[in-house]
Parts: C-alpha cells; sequence; structure tokens
C-alpha cells in the first residue's frame, strides 16, 4: 500500500519517527509533514500564502504550511501517483471529545477521506509515551486491519486514541463515540503592562469529558486503559436533510 503519513507535531517528531519506520516494512511509504509544530490548527489551510515545500530525504518532505496543507500538496502535488491512504500521527497527547474539531492530527486526515480506504488519525494521551515503539506496532496492526475489511466507511475518518501503556498493560481496543465535554475553564487573561486598551489571553483546559450512558466514550475507554477507536463523518450528507430543512424554512 501507498501511505501518506502526516501529523501536526512536525516531520522530526519522534512518534511519526517510528512509526514510518515500522509502517514502511510492508508498504510504501511517504512522510509529508509540517515543518514546525501546528497543534491546534484544526483543518485550516494556507489560503492566501505561498507553501514551502523542503525534500528532506528521498520520501521525506517538509511543509512550511499547515497540517492540512501537507495532504493537501501530498494527494495532489508533491508526488505524481495516488495513495492509497492517509494516515496522521501518532501525535503526541491525545485527541479525544471535543478536540477532534480542533486537532491538527485529525485536520490532516480529513483531506484523504475520499480516498480508497479511510483516513486513520492516531494518538497517545501522552506527550512522551513509555513505550512508542510497541504502540506504533500496535498501530499498523490496526491499520493492516483496515487493509483487509470490507467495510469501506467512505467520507469517514477513523480516530484512534492510545492510553500510554506498554505491551503488558494493554487491555484491547473498544468501538467509542465522541465524547461530550463540560464546559472548560475561563481563558487566562496575561498582565500587559504596555498599553491600557491591549488585552492578552491564553487558553485554559478544557471541560471534563462528560459520561455516557448509551454507549462507550472515547475519553471512556482511554481512562480505563483501552484503546479508543472512533469513526468520524466528514461525508458531508447535507442532501439527507433537505426534506426536513424544506419544511422548516415553508413554516
Amino acid at each position: 500500500m501507498k501511505i501518506l503519513l502526516t501529523n501536526d507535531d512536525g516531520y522530526d517528531a519522534k512518534n511519526i519517527k517510528t512509526l514510518y519506520e515500522k509502517l514502511s516494512e510492508n508498504h510504501e511509504v511517504w512522510i509529508i509533514a509540517p515543518k514546525n509544530n501546528c497543534s491546534g490548527m484544526s483543518a485550516a489551510i494556507s489560503y492566501l500564502n505561498e507553501i514551502e515545500v523542503t525534500k528532506i530525504d528521498e520520501k521525506i518532505y517538509a511543509v512550511d504550511g499547515t497540517p492540512a496543507d501537507c495532504s493537501y500538496l501530498g494527494l495532489l502535488s508533491i508526488v505524481d501517483f495516488e495513495f492509497d491512504i492517509v494516515v496522521s500521527g501518532i501525535n503526541h497527547g491525545a485527541n479525544i471529545g471535543n478536540d477532534v474539531l480542533y486537532s491538527g492530527t485529525v485536520g490532516a486526515a480529513i483531506g484523504g477521506r475520499n480516498l480508497k480506504y479511510p483516513p486513520i488519525a492516531i494518538s497517545v494521551a501522552s506527550y512522551d509515551a513509555k513505550d512508542i515503539d510497541y504502540i506504533a506496532n500496535k498501530s499498523c496492526e490496526i491499520i493492516n486491519k483496515i487493509f483487509n475489511s470490507k467495510q469501506t466507511l467512505k467520507g469517514k475518518v477513523i480516530n484512534i486514541n492510545f492510553p500510554d501503556i506498554s505491551e503488558e498493560e494493554y487491555k484491547g481496543i473498544q468501538a467509542t463515540g465522541i465524547s461530550k465535554r463540560d464546559i472548560p475553564a475561563k481563558p487566562i487573561k496575561l498582565e500587559s503592562n504596555t498599553t491600557p486598551d491591549l488585552y492578552r489571553y491564553r487558553y485554559n483546559l478544557s471541560g471534563d469529558p462528560l459520561k455516557e450512558d448509551s454507549f462507550v466514550t472515547d475519553a471512556e475507554a482511554v481512562k480505563n486503559g483501552y484503546v479508543s477507536f472512533s469513526v468520524l463523518d466528514y461525508s458531508l450528507n447535507s442532501e439527507n436533510f433537505i426534506d426536513d430543512v424544506s419544511e422548516l424554512i415553508d413554516v
């Protein structure tokens, strides 16, 4: 399989390099990833800017742009063939609940949702995983299982989150829904001694994940030591609501 491997932590991040080595044992893999850390960029693109791409190695490119830029250029410009799948990660830090709306890891994966196989965003709930080799190996197992599946999941994005575990601590994988979050903490107002009318803020902690009664959430699975496997719907099937909207606007 031809795999476009990207992330939002940067092409030289430890986790993506480890996954690249493991995937390359059985697949043709290209890293096309940001030159610098782009966490929290979601699916933003450098619409009004030129994007500089540096060839680092035969199959490694550093993009001076967003994670979504990496998928865009990788799928449409940098190489002269079609990739089978986009894999984004392994991200340093979990992407659970509402985080998927802001995640550059997920944002990079979205661009590959119309390829032969559904794009996969992979994260681990640690900024310095205790056993990234094992997590990368297990990620490869999951990716290969998706390759061999009859489920097409076209227009969808698979979001996988690992707890920070070693092989001995592995409990299994759970199919999960996306958790909702409680109200986030107020932004932190920073002191500014230069201009009276200038205000500076910094994001604070996200709201705590909420428990659901009808399904296991991604946050709950990871907290309990399981790998979370969620499907995000980016199929943009707005035609499903045409009748309902027609009735609404005619009222």
